[in-house]
């Protein structure tokens, strides 16, 4: 039996040289796709860009994220969504907020690629019924939702995998040390991606590669027993 849940790797490097070393490594550990954190960029040129996804070769989402939900980019929202929008028939995935304007998130799924409509709260995890409400809103304006916690209980964090019970083509997540088991669990809802650290930590509570990839294996093993 086999998870069908990817390993994303986020890479959030200054400059598109160091963006690829690490890819290459984060290639070599086992990931299925890699998250190009484009806000990352100290200067972040379209050019440039478009030829680092396309040295990369390797299946990749594109996500350039706002500074309200944890991102780097300094540029203006316009500016934000071209480089999003120039980069969507090089990658496999964009990755765009839900609070991004309607219009620009409906021109990057319309280029054809898969649109992950994400929502991220580093302070709270809302109740069951809002959370559901968010994926539902997700769903309908991209292909794959994404919502990300901060829990402030146990109890937050199985909310966050009756989420994933519920909702089909989901990633959700309980973040911090607390919510990390959920990052594992992921892979036993079909979750379509779930994210593990390379060398840079994006989010709290990401396991490295080489222990999500024990996890998942070991707890594969028991069942196939």
């Amino acid at each position: 039996m086999y998870s069908q849940t990817k390993i994303a790797i986020p890479i959030f490097q200054k400059d598109c040289k160091s963006v690829i070393e690490v890819a290459n490594d984060c290639i070599k550990k086992g990931a299925d796709v890699l998250e190009f954190r484009i806000d990352g960029l100290k200067n972040p040129d379209i050019n440039e860009i478009k030829d680092t996804i396309n040295e990369i070769n390797f299946p990749m989402i594109a996500t350039n994220r706002i500074n309200t939900e944890g991102g780097s980019f300094k540029g203006s929202e316009e500016e934000r969504f071209n480089i999003l929008y120039q980069c969507a028939d090089l990658v496999d995935y964009v990755d765009i907020e839900l609070q991004s304007n309607d219009e620009y998130i409906k021109k990057i799924h319309d280029t054809g690629v898969k649109t992950i409509v994400s929502y991220h709260d580093f302070e709270k995890t809302p109740k069951l019924s809002e959370i559901t409400y968010i994926v539902e809103k997700e769903q309908e304006l991209g292909d794959i939702a994404k919502v990300a916690f901060m829990p402030q209980n146990l109890e937050d964090t199985i909310t966050i995998l009756a989420v994933l019970s519920h909702c089909e083509d989901t990633i959700a997540i309980s973040m911090g040390d607390l919510g990390s088991y959920t990052r594992v669990m992921a892979s036993k809802f079909n979750s379509p991606i779930t994210f593990a650290a390379g060398t840079d930590v994006t989010a709290p509570g990401q396991i490295d590669i080489e222990t999500m990839k024990a996890l998942l294996n070991m707890d594969l093993n028991i069942m196939d027993e």
